[in-house]
C-alpha cells in the first residue's frame, strides 16, 4: 500500500466554495464520493484545513495500491460525480487534471509505522 500527504492551496476569496465542497462530499455526495474513490482504488483519503498566515491550504493523505495510477483515473475520469470534483479543484485549488495526470504532486521522504 503507499501513501501520500500534500497540501494544495485554497486560492484567495475561495475558503467559503471549499467548505462548501467539503460539506457536499461528506452529505448529500457521499456515495458519489466513495464510489469515485473506489474506482480510482484509494482506500484512505483525509483532508484537513490548514490556515497560516500565507494563506489557506488543504492539507491531504492518500492511501491507495497505486497512487500514480489512482490520480491518472481521476484526471481521465467521464464519470460526472469527478467531473463536477474536477471542476472544484480547478476552481478552489488552481489544479487541472493534466497536473492530476502527471506525477505524484509530493515526494514521499519519511514513513515511521509503529507496527514494522
Amino acid at each position: 500500500m503507499e501513501c501520500i500527504t500534500w497540501f494544495a492551496p485554497i486560492l484567495p476569496g475561495k475558503l467559503d466554495e471549499w467548505k462548501a465542497l467539503d460539506a457536499e462530499m461528506n452529505g448529500p455526495r457521499r456515495e458519489e464520493h466513495a464510489r469515485s474513490r473506489k474506482r480510482m482504488g484509494v482506500t484512505r483519503e483525509v483532508a484537513s484545513l490548514v490556515q497560516t498566515p500565507q494563506g489557506d491550504f488543504v492539507s491531504l493523505f492518500h492511501e491507495a495500491e497505486d497512487l500514480a495510477k489512482a490520480f491518472q483515473t481521476l484526471a481521465a475520469s467521464e464519470d460526472p460525480y469527478d467531473v463536477w470534483f474536477r471542476e472544484h479543484l480547478v476552481s478552489v485549488h488552481g489544479l487541472t487534471a493534466e497536473m492530476l495526470a502527471g506525477p505524484i504532486p509530493a515526494t514521499l521522504f519519511f514513513d515511521y509505522r509503529a507496527d514494522g
